[in-house]
């Protein structure tokens, strides 16, 4: 019970978090391309990463610490972090093809699920 807790917690201060960079980069820039998310998926990936450096390299982290920081707060902030993160893992232990396939998979199913959910709520009305 106090993993979902740990994971809720970092996901609601994610998610704010990733409303403020959202709105205040969107003040900022033309909305004729998606800077805001793109900046919170950018951020969100540096952020991530440094973090999985330093944890891995002096073994910072608990299993609590990283529920809350890296599922929970970043994977609310954004999921694009995981998902990079994720790819680092398998290019580090030399599984280039999964990193690539992870990659590819990741941008094809996600764009196509979009797509078809797109066409299911625009036939539905």
């Amino acid at each position: 019970m106090i993993n979902i807790l740990l994971i809720g917690t970092g996901g609601f201060i994610g998610a704010i978090a990733r409303y403020g960079v959202i709105v205040g980069i969107g003040k900022l820039t033309s909305p004729s391309f998606p800077w805001s998310v793109l900046t919170a998926n950018v951020a969100g990936s540096l952020l991530i990463g440094i973090l999985a450096g330093i944890g891995e390299s002096r073994h910072l982290f608990s299993t609590e610490a990283r529920l809350f920081l890296f599922i929970g707060v970043l994977g609310s902030f954004t999921t694009f972090s995981s998902i990079t993160n994720d790819t680092m893992v398998l290019i580090r232990t030399s599984n280039y093809a999964g990193a690539l396939a992870n990659i590819a998979l990741s941008l094809v199913l996600g764009l196509t699920a979009v797509t078809i959910g797109y066409a299911l709520a625009k036939a539905a009305t």
